[in-house]
């Protein structure tokens, strides 16, 4: 059964206008918060290649930025790992929780590619 007007991609029978609202913020905001914790990331990772001073305020904005996005990865590693191996593993974390949030929502959603 199809409510009359609403296109077939576009219809949830089963879902109300509160939870399919809820569903398409989700869509949106989770991926972004990943895309977002790569982006600093990935700055992090650049500056502190490039910056040889250890008192830069720079790599102190990054590091006092990035350190509660590191935290969840470094439980899971063993101790002792480098600073830069840290960030680079943790980069390569939020990258595939972006791309496997957008895929996962999308498939929930009824998004086809293309």
């Amino acid at each position: 059964m199809r409510v009359r007007g609403a296109p077939a991609c576009c219809y949830h029978a089963a879902m109300s206008e509160l939870s399919l609202r809820l569903l398409l913020l989700l869509h949106v905001v989770v991926p972004l918060l990943f895309f977002i914790a790569s982006v600093y990331l990935a700055l992090h990772v650049l500056f502190a290649r490039f910056i040889m001073a250890p008192n830069s305020p720079v790599l102190w904005f990054f590091s006092v930025l990035t350190r509660p996005l590191t935290r969840p990865v470094q439980a899971i590693l063993p101790r002792g790992l480098s600073d830069a191996r840290l960030r680079t593993l943790s980069l390569a974390m939020y990258v595939v929780l972006w791309l496997a949030s957008r895929s996962a929502l999308n498939a929930l959603i009824g998004v086809r590619p293309g």
